[in-house]
């Protein structure tokens, strides 16, 4: 059995001023907003930088900047079932 790495955590725990962490916080329907500065690593194994304060990483990989998002998911239509 798999252990539960991924869990929400308590926010009000005090972990110390030596704990690092980064917030990504998942836009309905466009990009993931990362707290910078951020250090990227594509699946080729390149590795693209941002010293930005809050960097959107593409989701839907449109983006003619892959992996950061130009918007470019605004394009699509949107289904109406």
């Amino acid at each position: 059995m798999r252990a539960n790495r991924d869990r929400e955590l308590d926010t009000s725990a005090n972990d110390g001023p030596d704990v690092d962490r980064r917030r990504i916080t998942f836009a309905a329907d466009g990009p993931a907003l990362v707290e910078g500065p951020v250090e990227l690593v594509r699946a080729d194994g390149t590795v693209v930088c941002s010293d930005r304060f809050l960097v959107a990483v593409c989701m839907c990989r449109r983006s003619k900047n892959f992996p950061f998002c130009d918007t470019s998911h605004r394009k699509r239509a949107r289904r109406t079932d």
